[in-house]
């Protein structure tokens, strides 16, 4: 049985899918406590299901075939292999949102996978499990939160360390914490080849509003 806290369909908030129907499968339990996290009510289960049962929840959704994998931590809990597999043979388009400190090794291939990489603001950092860069395919992507100038000096530098230029690189602004306009500046005037991004579903709803 998966742990969970809700499945619901909206638009994808962040990505390179934003904009896009999508159905969200949110697991619960996380293994990290970053200072600002917007999802702490994922902390504790709210109810559990099969694979077979999820499949059945997401079918109310059709036809959207696209589907995110989020949480909490959606690697902690082992029998998320068996969903992603069942979602591919039902041939759904899956993402999986990731907080990049635990192995990827074990999650197929076909999976968009969305990994942060927590900056030295986050609370989180060091947690990143750096074998993840070896598992990641041409079309995943890095995502770096960034809440202020030494954040954003940090994600540069590990970009350049790792030789990550040319990989789907992601920066965000903290939501309420850095204003937007201010990290797209330092991106343009690095000429960094990065990809800025909002989290819209914050724009366009409450920002505390869950199932959205």
């Amino acid at each position: 049985m998966l742990k969970l806290i809700e499945i619901f369909s909206s638009i994808q908030g962040e990505s390179s899918y934003i904009g896009y129907p999508c159905i969200f499968i949110r697991f619960a339990e996380c293994n990290l406590r970053c200072n600002y996290c917007d999802t702490k009510y994922s902390y504790k289960a709210n109810f559990s299901l099969n694979v077979a049962n999820i499949l059945d929840e997401i079918r109310k959704y059709h036809p959207i075939k696209l589907v995110e994998i989020t949480g909490g931590e959606p690697l902690l809990q082992a029998e998320i292999t068996d969903l992603v597999e069942a979602l591919l043979t039902n041939n759904y388009q899956v993402l999986l949102e990731t907080n990049g400190s635990l192995s990827l090794d074990k999650i197929d291939k076909r999976v968009h996978k969305i990994i942060d990489v927590k900056t030295i603001k986050s609370g989180s950092k060091n947690s990143f499990c750096m074998a993840n860069l070896d598992y990641m395919t041409s079309q995943d992507e890095l995502k770096f939160v960034i809440s202020d100038y030494d954040d954003y000096l940090w994600s540069k530098d590990f970009i350049f360390e790792n030789n990550l230029l040319g990989r789907n690189i992601l920066f965000s602004p903290v939501y309420d914490r850095i204003a937007p306009d201010i990290l797209v500046a330092w991106i343009v005037e690095d000429k960094l080849n990065v990809r800025f991004q909002l989290q819209i579903h914050k724009y366009i709803w409450d920002p505390n509003k869950q199932g959205v």
